[in-house]
């Protein structure tokens, strides 16, 4: 992992009986960074650097619009960092023309581990901003089914974003095994919102320091959460110029299949 100005970790080594897991979550803002350039592959470059084989993805365009050159996003990303791919779109709008692919925005989830089923559930709306939802995919690592999960909560509108978290924690606390939910959630770490979840999940980055994801406003918008389970050991986030947010590396330890 590429040194970080924010850092945490714990420094143990893993108990034979847990399998390590490095994940990460990223806004990659369609592939334009703060100098509004479209260049997707620093954006797998920062992925590669920083040894994520888990990564949970938002705003990815598909065919989407000459912003990101019509490209699907996330089938590029897959395939030239070699890893498997599901994306879910959130906004699935008619094509241009005929007999061009629909035009699609959404979360995207790549693992370098078998997906062995994925979907995605829609989000309570809010009346001031887009269609939100919550990826879901199944992965086994190492004979362990672990819930990968990520979302894009609504920027605008606090009180639509606190129905959308509510929603969020029944989702994936409702579901067996290690669950392992990533994403941009708009919210500060003392928000209502993050208090939903972190009833039952716990926040991978515990600090020192606050680890801001979002350069332009100092905040830390972005977040891995885990269920109970999993253990943290380490937590970076990684400065790059492929988006307007930072990504989060954390590494993770995974509980013994049926343990």
């Amino acid at each position: 992992m590429r040194p970080a100005p924010y850092l945490w970790k714990k420094g143990r080594r893993p108990l034979p009986e847990q399998t390590p897991l490095r994940v990460a979550t990223f806004n990659i803002h369609h592939g334009r960074g703060p100098d509004d350039r479209l260049d997707l592959g620093r954006v797998a470059d920062v992925i590669r650097a920083g040894g994520a084989v888990v990564a949970g993805l938002q705003e990815v365009d598909r065919h989407w619009s000459p912003r990101s050159a019509f490209a699907d996003q996330a089938a590029w990303l897959a395939a030239d960092l070699g890893m498997n791919v599901v994306f879910c779109a959130n906004l699935d709008l008619d094509p241009p023309a005929p007999g061009i692919p629909r035009r699609q925005y959404g979360t995207a989830v790549l693992s370098r581990f078998p997906i062995r089923d994925s979907g995605n559930t829609f989000l309570p709306g809010s009346p001031v901003g887009e269609r939100r939802g919550l990826l879901r995919a199944t992965i086994v690592v190492h004979g362990v089914p672990v819930q990968v999960c990520t979302t894009h909560l609504q920027d605008d509108d606090p009180a639509g974003r606190l129905r959308q978290a509510r929603a969020v924690r029944a989702l994936v606390t409702g579901r067996p095994g290690p669950v392992i939910l990533t994403g941009d959630f708009n919210a500060l770490p003392d928000a209502p919102e993050i208090r939903v979840l972190t009833r039952s999940l716990r926040d991978a980055w515990p600090g020192p320091g606050p680890g801001p994801t979002f350069p332009a406003a100092g905040s830390r918008i972005d977040y891995v959460f885990t269920s109970p389970d999993i253990e943290v050991m380490s937590a970076a986030v990684v400065p790059c110029d492929a988006s307007d947010h930072l990504p989060v590396f954390v590494d993770l330890l995974l509980p013994e299949a049926g343990g």
